[in-house]
């Protein structure tokens, strides 16, 4: 049930990264999560959309250089040391986490994490036997 993310890399000037999401509304794709982390010649941005195909097709007809890669996505009560449970049981199994970040939630009571681990299928059955949701 692994989650398509965008994968975008920009080049770090005024203006790049309103040109990405003006692209992304003219086409009417929502985003749900994004990240940026930068370096002082290029940014490596990374976002979930409602519509990923769609969008890669848009950002790669704008030139720029984009991938999609799959993430897993859950869903934990927005409770102190959630987080940590989630982390520690994907530890405890042995499962490298690269990175992650969080997304736009609109449930008052859960926050939603997008990982990116080694083993996609691995770090879900993990997470869902700790009793988190794994979102699709």
């Amino acid at each position: 049930m692994a989650i398509k993310q965008l994968t975008v890399f920009v080049e770090n000037k005024r203006g790049r990264l309103a040109e990405i999401t003006s692209s992304l509304a003219e086409e009417n794709i929502d985003m749900s999560a994004l990240s940026i982390a930068d370096t002082k010649d290029f940014g490596i941005l990374r976002l979930i959309v409602n519509k990923p195909d769609e969008a890669l097709e848009v950002l790669r007809g704008k030139g720029f250089l984009v991938q999609i890669t799959e993430v897993v996505g859950i869903k934990i009560p927005d409770r102190s040391g959630e987080l940590a449970r989630a982390l520690n049981a994907l530890d405890n199994a042995g499962i490298n986490m690269e990175y992650l970040y969080a997304f736009i939630s609109r449930e008052g009571e859960s926050v939603f994490i997008a990982l990116r681990v080694e083993d996609n299928y691995a770090a879900e059955n993990v997470l869902t036997n700790a009793g988190f949701a794994v979102l699709g």
